[in-house]
């Protein structure tokens, strides 16, 4: 028997058998009430209980967002956003969970998922991160949705005023809502409710690096995965980090106020909450406003670096990486004297150093791809914490992605840490599969010990997965055979040092 029904907070619920019977899945189970209303732009309020059971078979509407698939020639849309016509709406703080448990007492550890996509769109039942090759393998996966763009992270005086303890960052306040949630109930999905490991890819891993950094969020987790969103962690100084810091929250609310007057037309939140929630998603995508994160003084404190370089972020194991051809940062220019200038705004006294290994490198100028920020960040990312005492595990991703030249694009590793390479176009072969076996396994690994090290489907050894040192930087390549890196970049280590020196010195 497996747990097919069982009990929340708010009432019973009803899941059903997955693709593979072992798994029950349970579909769009609400972990707040609707943010409609007059809880539109306010802090996640308690979900409203039902009479009966539930049947959750289906997935919940999306978030406000623009409409995914609208357009079948952007990559994104070929690549999984292939449904145009998914419902959405407000009222979607849903979440989904996978479970392998046959009852209630069998204490699995836990995967809290948050999707990526800016904190402007994305959902949580993408196709790619189908939680239920990692179930197979006997952890929980629990994805869950929450607000985005102008609904999850506008700023105005009038919020500040009415809920000064929580006057924006509610796309945040809706995640850890939904870690809370798990908290108290995931016990009777089978789960342990104390080995609980929150992850994210790209605005996901922002967001996980965020609550690694909120005081609220300390208790709540005891692993964290950053997929290729190191960089909003820390902002590379050498080069120009392109990521944005968090908004002061005056500052944000004066954006705030200013879209409601000249874009909305309205003067009030008050007015604002009784618009039509399509009505103020397309005015604020015509704005072309971009709505994200405030440091609010109440869960976003202050910016993440300084957490991060004070040694204030939570004491957690962390697995942090990137993939190859995300991010790049490249020279721009003519000619070589607009080359060397460009090098000289970016790295300043580094420029000679790094014009030196650029020209080595042999590639043409102008537009030579010269580092990638991700790595910079994520081994940054990984020094920091190491040398703090955590215990960090640090990988890169570039296998060759078969389908067409986009290389190991930003968000390809999902289909491998998800084990879902049969849901994609792509003609993936047998080394792709075997990869996405190791991967997913290092994952599931991690998730429930906080060691990705253990052993493969026929019960060998996988390839040991050292964990990373200031003294050997070292990271596991999942490139087309899996092995850790046998030695560091010098270009890389010159940039890492500098930037590292630069920020000690700057929070000292």
């Amino acid at each position: 028997m497996y747990v097919r029904q069982t009990k929340t907070e708010s009432g019973l619920v009803r899941g059903f058998p997955g693709t593979n019977a072992r798994i029950t899945v349970y579909k769009g189970i609400p972990f707040a009430a609707p943010p409609v209303g007059e809880n539109r732009w306010r802090a996640p309020q308690p979900p409203l209980p039902w009479e009966g059971v539930r049947d959750c078979f289906e997935f919940g509407p999306i978030n406000m967002q623009r409409t995914p698939g609208r357009d079948p020639d952007a990559f994104y849309s070929k690549e999984w956003h292939v449904d145009p016509e998914v419902p959405m709406s407000e009222d979607s703080l849903t979440l989904n969970i996978w479970t392998p448990a046959h009852t209630i007492h069998d204490n699995l550890p836990v995967y809290v998922w948050i999707f990526g996509g800016g904190l402007q769109e994305g959902y949580s039942y993408e196709m790619e991160f189908d939680g239920e090759r990692m179930a197979s393998r006997g952890v929980i996966v629990v994805s869950i949705a929450y607000r985005l763009n102008i609904f999850g992270f506008l700023a105005h005086p009038d919020l500040t005023r009415e809920q000064p303890d929580t006057p924006t960052n509610f796309g945040f306040l809706d995640q850890k809502a939904g870690i809370e949630w798990v908290r108290r109930n995931i016990a009777n999905f089978g789960g342990d409710p104390n080995n609980v490991t929150i992850g994210g890819q790209s605005a996901g891993g922002v967001s996980v690096s965020t609550h690694l950094s909120s005081p609220q969020m300390k208790g709540l987790f005891e692993k964290a995965i950053i997929q290729s969103a190191a960089c909003g962690a820390v902002r590379t100084k050498f080069p120009h980090s392109f990521f944005s810091e968090p908004m002061p929250l005056a500052e944000a609310e004066k954006v705030g106020e200013k879209f409601l007057k000249e874009t909305l037309g309205v003067e009030t939140i008050e007015e604002a909450r009784k618009l039509d929630a399509f009505f103020i998603r397309d005015k604020a995508a015509e704005s072309g406003l971009f709505f994200s994160s405030s440091i609010d003084g109440k869960f976003v404190t202050t910016d993440v670096d300084g957490y991060v370089f004070r040694n204030l972020t939570h004491d957690v194991p962390v697995m942090v990486g990137y993939t190859a051809d995300e991010l790049n940062l490249e020279a721009r220019g003519e000619s070589e004297a607009e080359i060397e200038a460009y090098a000289k705004e970016n790295y300043g006294d580094l420029a000679p150093e790094m014009l030196k290994f650029w020209k080595a490198s042999g590639k043409p100028f102008p537009g030579a791809t010269l580092i990638n920020g991700n790595e910079i960040s994520t081994r940054i990312l990984a020094d920091m914490f190491s040398k703090q005492g955590k215990k960090v595990w640090a990988y890169a991703f570039n296998p060759a992605i078969p389908g067409d030249n986009a290389g190991s694009f930003h968000s390809s590793d999902l289909w491998f840490t998800f084990e879902t390479l049969a849901k994609c176009w792509r003609p993936f072969d047998g080394h792709h599969f075997d990869l996405a076996r190791q991967m997913c396994n290092y994952w599931t690994n991690f998730i429930k010990t906080g060691d990705p090290n253990g052993k493969d489907a026929d019960g060998t050894p996988m390839p040991k997965w050292e964990a990373y040192t200031p003294e050997s930087r070292r990271v596991l390549e999942f490139f087309d055979t899996v092995g850790m890196e046998e030695k560091t970049d010098p270009k890389m280590d010159l940039v890492v040092e500098a930037n590292i020196k630069a920020y000690e010195e700057q929070f000292k």
